[in-house]
């Protein structure tokens, strides 16, 4: 729904990505914003890793739990996120997530400035099945991540 050049999405609605294991939604990204940043909410299955140790060199991110609990690391230090609680990853520190309960859990991202939808359709657009590391690791240099494993 279009409203005087803004947009609303209900509950889960917005563009799916299928890539790194998670449910990805795009809720909105540089292109509506100016290039000043991009919009996702994660739904991550319960008992699930999200992607391995990375660093972002370009954008931060900020990370809203909507339900359910994540565990984040972020630099060296764990962080657990339940309903309602914010954590800044700021760009240059390494971090990763898991859900190590048995339910979903669902995350907001802001992503400042905006592109990291680029990348997760780069990674979209892979032949299924097992990845090579060192096209992934091609792909994550394209776009200013450098994964921290391997």
């Amino acid at each position: 729904m279009t409203l005087g050049g803004g947009y609303m999405l209900r509950n889960r609605q917005g563009r799916q990505i299928p890539a790194i294991g998670l449910g990805i939604t795009m809720k909105t990204n540089g292109d509506s914003t100016h290039g000043a940043y991009s919009l996702f909410e994660y739904a991550v299955p319960g008992e699930t890793n999200g992607p391995p140790p990375h660093l972002h060199t370009r954008e931060d991110e900020s990370f809203i739990c909507l339900a359910g609990r994540l565990d984040v690391m972020l630099g060296g230090e764990d962080y657990v996120l339940e309903q309602g609680d914010y954590l800044f990853l700021p760009r240059d520190i390494v971090h990763t997530f898991r859900n190590s309960a048995k339910d979903e859990a669902r995350v907001v991202s802001v992503v400042s400035p905006a592109g990291l939808e680029d990348y997760y359709q780069a990674l979209a657009d892979l032949p299924p099945g097992p990845k090579d590391v060192a096209v992934l690791k091609g792909i994550m240099a394209d776009f200013g991540i450098v994964l921290q494993v391997g």
